[in-house]
């Protein structure tokens, strides 16, 4: 798909597929296209160039029956703030066309299922960004689609709150659901995608498994924080001999840092250091950094990232 704005292309041929019943992770700081795709997707924005299917049907040609079969959680909630969360819910629920008692039963279900139900008769505005977020996602499955869009869902909330939105959107999946999850941060593509595809500019440059993401950065790095600083130069040995690489000394700390390219060897050296004599404090597996990660593939860090020139009002419809 493209789509300009103006002399920007905002989003440059992005390829996606998506199996269903799965979270499909798109990963990429603010600026690179990741809302527009979601909203051309969403039907919301109509793209320049290119199609896009939905269970096979076309998000322009048949953009009202995709809309019957997704839901979309922006990053901007859409919830009125004078409104409870019970309101809030019965008002989307009337606007989807549930009839008889569903308008208020399934909102009583959705509030329990997210830990609502302290805050259903207070006014929203009363609440922290986690329970809006959390109502905001609820507001998404009214109608059960089989399909989600969630933008950057967990952007700015705590880490409590973080990890309770992402034990929902596993029970989704668990359920039958297919999640499409843009994010800034790896390690929430790590924790949920069964895939993710990086996008730099509005392209792809690269898609896999979160561990074919974090090896074409390299190894990870072995810390080792020992109890004597005049150990280092016995423990460096070991660590060459051992491993057969080189280690970067810290000597104010005791403390030494080696690529980690064979782990099955980690267990040989700490044989070989209590052998020596040489007690270790503090032992630490360093993983890529989510810069460390863009750096590699797009060779640029994360602030020199491109502007997404989607409009920032444009609000996603349930």
């Amino acid at each position: 798909m493209v789509k300009l704005f103006g002399a920007n292309r905002a989003v440059d041929g992005v390829d996606l597929a998506v199996k269903t019943g799965t979270v499909y992770g798109v990963l990429g700081p603010s600026g690179v296209g990741k809302t527009t795709t979601i909203s051309m997707l969403a039907t919301l924005l109509r793209p320049d160039a290119g199609e896009a299917k939905i269970f096979g049907f076309d998000v322009c040609s048949e953009a009202q029956i995709v809309r019957q079969l997704i839901g979309v959680t922006g990053q901007y909630a859409s919830e009125d703030e004078n409104l409870s969360d019970t309101e809030n819910l019965v008002l989307f629920s009337k606007l989807l066309g549930l009839l008889g008692s569903a308008p208020k039963r399934k909102p009583a279900d959705l509030l329990e299922e997210f830990g609502l139900t302290d805050a259903a008769k207070r006014p929203l505005k009363n609440f922290s960004g986690g329970v809006r977020r959390r109502l905001d996602l609820a507001a998404s499955l009214i109608a059960q689609p089989p399909l989600l869009f969630l933008d950057e869902p967990t952007t700015g909330l705590d880490p409590r709150t973080r990890g309770q939105m992402w034990d929902t959107i596993r029970r989704l999946v668990a359920g039958g659901s297919t999640v499409l999850l843009t994010t800034q941060y790896l390690d929430e593509a790590d924790l949920l995608a069964d895939r993710v595809a990086v996008i730099d500019k509005g392209r792809v440059v690269a898609e896999g498994t979160s561990d074919e993401l974090k090896s074409s950065v390299g190894t990870a790095a072995l810390q080792l924080r020992l109890a004597n600083a005049a150990d280092l130069p016995a423990a460096r040995e070991l660590i060459r001999t051992t491993l057969g690489v080189e280690s970067v000394v810290f000597a104010e700390a005791a403390r030494l840092t080696a690529p980690m390219q064979h782990a099955n060897l980690v267990t040989d050296l700490l044989v070989a250091l209590r052998g020596d004599g040489i007690p270790v404090q503090e032992i630490s597996v360093q993983q890529p950094t989510p810069d460390e990660v863009f750096l590699a593939l797009t060779g640029h860090d994360t602030g020199n990232a491109g502007t997404d020139t989607a409009t920032p009002e444009l609000e996603t419809p349930r």
